[in-house]
């Protein structure tokens, strides 16, 4: 009995001191990546405002940001693998910010996502670039003016007509309290486009998204 209290008790304060997190994914496991790009202007009028964030400083032109570059299997995917490999210093992280708007959210990318992709934090960092340079932007939206609504739909085709090597299988948009969010595009670990899981394809349906234009 002493025994069974002494391992329950362990076991407890493994979980409270986050030892627990031992029993995550094995980093360098998962089948694909998917890149999120990130509407800055809607991103900054659902919530950076509110938080003062220097990303959404009017002396900033952000457009489509660099939200992450995450490892996927076909259902579901890893986050906060356990690694022995040495975090991103501060001027890593700070040297993102081009493309993520904060070092912050470079970290915190690193943190859940760049550990399970069985990389050293400044070879994550340059992929993550990478990725990001290898997709095409629509320029269209960056000539927008005042905040209108739109299909959803046409911010998918404007990335397929941009891209020619994507399908539509690839890549989807989502929505947030009626805003266009963002855009997911599926990649090989070599960074060529492949179809996305069935967890991924997370379309919004929306037929008047708010899309605001750049400040």
């Amino acid at each position: 009995m002493r025994r069974m209290i002494l391992t329950v008790g362990l076991a407890l304060w493994a979980l409270g001191s986050g030892v627990a997190q031992a029993d995550g994914e094995k980093a360098g496991v998962f089948d694909y990546y998917v890149l999120a790009l990130s509407w800055s202007p809607n991103w900054c009028a659902l919530e950076g405002d509110a938080r003062d964030s220097d990303q959404c400083d009017d002396r900033h032109d952000y457009g489509w940001t660099l939200h992450g570059l995450w490892p996927q299997f076909h259902r579901g995917w890893p986050s906060y693998c356990p690694t022995s490999v040495a975090p991103p210093s501060r001027r890593m992280s700070g040297e993102m910010t081009d493309l993520m708007g904060s070092p912050g959210l470079a970290w915190h990318q690193w943190k859940k996502h760049g550990t399970c992709a069985g990389l050293q934090a400044q070879q994550y960092y340059d992929l993550m670039r990478e990725a990001y340079s290898r997709v095409k932007r629509p320029a269209i939206f960056r000539k927008l003016e005042k905040e209108v609504t739109l299909p959803a739909s046409l911010i998918e085709e404007a990335f397929l007509k941009a891209n020619p090597e994507l399908d539509k299988d690839m890549l989807s948009v989502t929505c947030r309290d009626g805003y266009i969010q963002e855009v997911r595009i599926c990649l090989s670990r070599t960074l060529s486009p492949v179809p996305c899981g069935r967890d991924v394809i997370q379309e919004c349906g929306l037929k008047n998204a708010r899309f605001t234009p750049v400040r």
